[in-house]
């Protein structure tokens, strides 16, 4: 019984990883208006190293329409510049000397639809790693119940647990891509 409470618990805690994946992945859609999540990916070559642009500079949103990227040493801001004319979010900088402007563009209704297709891709990967997940804690339940002699109705309960968990982190997936495309919708 104790395994097939961890089977269950290591369930649960793979499928909030899928979410966490979902909602870091969605961060970085572009939804019409400035976060600062758009650049964290971006990958400067400073000091020698590469490393995150976060690290190198303090990134913010004045307003909606503006991310500002205020480097913590002045020397590194060409390097930061060139990383984001590199990476593809498709956002000019603009340098003043002191710090780097990105002016967010207003979403073309095209680029909306486009922008929701991609959601809902990225939901539906998520669905797909979470059924998944329910598909290894089926079969592991199986090979205890076989290998420590488990009454069947005991499995089926553990096995509808399972389902339950299943059903509850896809409808969260569901509700996350819904907020995500009503936010890139709204203009």
């Amino acid at each position: 019984m104790e395994n097939l409470n961890k089977i269950l618990d290591d369930a649960r805690v793979g499928m909030e990883k899928a979410l966490e994946h979902l909602s870091d992945e969605m961060g970085s859609v572009r939804a019409g208006r400035a976060n600062a999540s758009l650049v964290n990916n971006i990958q400067v070559e400073a000091y020698g190293a590469t490393m995150p642009l976060p690290q190198t500079a303090n990134v913010s949103t004045p307003d909606p329409k503006t991310i500002m990227i205020k480097p913590w040493d002045k020397t590194v801001l060409d390097e930061i510049e060139r990383a984001i004319m590199a990476s593809n979010i498709g956002l000019t900088p603009q340098n003043d000397g002191e710090q780097i402007r990105l002016n967010i563009p207003p979403l073309t209704e095209e680029r909306r639809k486009d922008l929701v297709k991609q959601i809902k891709a990225m939901g539906e990967n998520t669905k797909v790693s979470i059924r998944n997940i329910r598909r290894d804690a089926i079969q592991d339940i199986g090979k205890i119940a076989k290998e420590e002699s488990i009454s069947e109705d005991t499995i089926k309960g553990f096995e509808a647990d399972v389902q339950d968990i299943t059903n509850e982190f896809s409808t969260k997936a569901d509700k996350y891509v819904a907020a995500k495309e009503e936010e890139v919708l709204k203009v």
